[in-house]
């Protein structure tokens, strides 16, 4: 009975190791699908996959998420309304406008330094990027920020990722 009990137990250890590993290879191979962030940022990303689009989240140190990029094969097919274009901008090589949020002609509080936009990067590529800054200083930063981002060419290469 005791050679059984200690088996078993070296069988759920090598199990949860091998386990350990597989999710460690995993979180190593999606986190490349998200672009480099510049260390001097300050940020690092949290991701999100699923089959047919990526979600990255940059934070702050403080956990506080601040430029948000999804990247699908659909379209996102925003409806952005000309009158809330704010600034241009570029993502991966594309030129682009920014637009402001629109909260249904209600102004809240910090809606100055919030700001939407969607790409078509290719056939079935598209970004669609918010900014949740803190002020109009660090939106700046951040729209600058985005436009240094490159893209790895193998997130949602032909839909898949």
């Amino acid at each position: 009975m005791f050679y059984g009990e200690c088996e078993v137990k070296t069988v759920r250890t090598v199990s949860a190791a091998l386990l350990l590993a597989a999710c460690s290879q995993v979180s190593a191979q999606t986190a490349e699908q998200c672009p480099s962030l510049p260390a001097a940022s300050g940020l690092h990303w949290e991701q999100q996959a699923q089959n047919d689009f990526i979600v990255c989240k940059a934070t702050t140190g403080d956990g506080r998420a601040v430029l948000n990029l999804m990247l699908t094969s659909r379209d996102p097919d925003l409806l952005l309304n000309r009158a809330l274009r704010a600034e241009k901008g570029a993502f991966a090589g594309e030129s682009l406008h920014w637009y402001k949020l629109d909260m249904g002609g209600r102004e809240l509080p910090g809606l100055e330094s919030r700001r939407i936009t969607s790409v078509k990067l290719d056939k079935n590529r598209f970004a669609q990027i918010w900014i949740d800054a803190g002020d109009v200083g660090e939106l700046g930063t951040l729209q600058n920020l985005t436009q240094t981002l490159n893209l790895n060419p193998s997130a949602l290469a032909g839909g898949d990722h």
